[in-house]
């Protein structure tokens, strides 16, 4: 399972995990993101490589405009996944 919504401080809050099967739903939710924006991964799980597509697809044509994706409360596991990618240099990213 997967959630993607705004969080009343206006991030986007992400639960659950973000794999092929829920990227539609990401797709479509950044799509409509057009300024800089934070993601909150506290509640995300587990992130493919499918959902990290979406997320570089989203900074690519956000930088175009001179905005950004910040991503926050990374665990472990995705901060890893983030690094071993190479995706680390592209986003600006917290630890939890």
């Amino acid at each position: 399972m997967f959630n993607i919504e705004f969080g009343d401080n206006g991030e986007i809050l992400c639960s659950g995990r973000l794999d092929a099967a829920q990227c539609a739903k990401a797709e479509e939710f950044l799509g409509s993101v057009d300024s800089s924006s934070t993601l909150d991964f506290a509640q995300l799980e587990y992130i493919s490589s499918a959902g990290l597509g979406i997320l570089l697809k989203t900074q690519k044509r956000l930088v175009e405009n001179g905005a950004g994706l910040r991503i926050i409360n990374v665990n472990n596991h995705i901060h890893d996944v983030f690094r071993y990618s190479g995706f680390h240099s592209i986003f600006e990213i917290e630890a939890g």
